[in-house]
């Protein structure tokens, strides 16, 4: 009985570092929501704006996303996108938005598509 005592324990010791995967980063295109996650999975939702809200039910079970488009960008951003669309390029220009993921105890991560530019330079 002290033998499985003991395995017991061990096992409980011997999972993944760092406890249960987390998001690490989430980033939009026209219509694609990617997640990538600690342990190295990317989930991916292929109609994030038919489903803005939802649960990684395959992927990430217990995991919930929200996005939030800006709908109104600043006028630079605006234009850059209205020109791109005039050029034939539609949805070319990923949505600003904000990206939140739930994981199942509740703690929500905020992630910020298109990144900022000092988030894109870091070391």
């Amino acid at each position: 009985m002290r033998k499985l005592l003991i395995c017991l324990v061990l096992a409980g010791c011997s999972g993944p570092l760092g406890g249960a995967p987390v998001a690490q980063e989430a980033r939009l295109s026209d219509q694609v929501l990617t997640v990538v996650v600690s342990d190295g999975r990317v989930c991916r939702v292929t109609n994030w704006r038919a489903v803005p809200e939802g649960a990684f039910d395959a992927c990430l079970p217990g995991h919930r996303y929200a996005v939030q488009v800006v709908e109104r960008p600043n006028l630079l951003r605006q234009a850059f996108a209205g020109l791109t669309a005039a050029l034939g390029a539609e949805g070319a220009v990923p949505p600003m938005a904000e990206v939140v993921i739930t994981d199942a105890i509740g703690q929500a991560r905020v992630f910020v598509s298109p990144p900022a530019v000092e988030d894109i330079f870091e070391d």
